[in-house]
């Protein structure tokens, strides 16, 4: 990032950790996030391409609207300010998110239909029962779809939800998030350009730093932190790594404060 003469190399630093742990911590809630999303929503499939697409929407919203903030509010603090209130927000999710999963996944229920009458074309013909040893027919251990409870039902669920629903799921949880950590690329290029002519490359070493970032979260989350770490723990280990990346912020503008004025003017 060596764009002009002026830039001290402590903040230079600091700009490069806060991009690349930023991408790091979007990877972190991609992958922990679908595993998080599994239980509620099934089928790997649609969660994958559910926590796919809401990440990379957040990720083109916060690079917009970053860039867009940081042109009117030229100080790390504000943008310190935005990264607080998505690690309280990480922080939260998992006392919070299961309510708003559950609600998704339990608006269904109106339309479910009693288990029994859901395996009465599947149960077995009465000669063909009366032809079996007696061990099977016998009630202890018998299977639940056997006998099954009263009060049981299968919720019909449309295919179309079966689809959506996930993405409902991962926007409520992880787009906003997703959504403050993308702005810091756009955020650090606006602090971190002197020369106009040197934008480009700028540009390039940044957004590069973030996706060296990115590799590293998924990686070192697939390979190492699943499988020492709840999912409770990782969200509260990302949401702690974001609001550090908020306090680099405040850090930034109160010990490079010469520098922060000359880009405000």
């Amino acid at each position: 990032m060596e764009d002009g003469p002026t830039m001290p190399a402590g903040r230079t630093m600091a700009l490069g950790a806060l991009v690349f742990f930023g991408g790091f911590a979007v990877m972190v809630l991609e992958i922990v996030g679908a595993r998080y999303l599994q239980p509620y929503f099934g089928g790997a499939f649609y969660v994958w391409t559910s926590q796919i697409g809401v990440v990379m929407l957040a990720l083109a919203m916060g690079y917009a609207i970053g860039g867009r903030l940081a042109d009117h509010r030229k100080r790390a603090s504000d943008l310190g300010m935005v990264l607080i209130a998505a690690g309280l927000f990480i922080l939260l999710i998992p006392n919070a998110a299961p309510k708003v999963l559950d609600a998704i996944v339990d608006r269904h229920a109106s339309d479910a239909i009693p288990l029994k009458a859901a395996i009465s074309d599947n149960e077995p013909d009465s000669e063909l029962v009366s032809e079996l040893p007696p061990e099977f027919t016998i009630n202890e251990g018998k299977s639940p779809l056997m006998n099954p409870a009263p009060h049981e039902v299968i919720p019909e669920v449309p295919e179309i939800w079966r689809k959506i629903d996930p993405a409902m799921g991962s926007a409520v949880v992880f787009l906003l998030p997703c959504f403050a950590l993308a702005m810091i690329s756009p955020y650090i290029i606006r602090l971190r350009v002197y020369r106009v002519e040197n934008i480009g490359t700028l540009s390039g070493t940044v957004y590069a730093a973030s996706t060296v970032g990115s590799i590293g979260g998924v990686f070192v989350t697939a390979y190492v932190l699943i499988d020492h770490f709840s999912n409770t723990e990782l969200f509260r280990i990302t949401g702690l790594l974001t609001l550090g990346l908020a306090a680099l912020c405040f850090a930034l503008d109160l010990a490079w404060e010469e520098n922060t004025s000359k880009q405000s003017e």
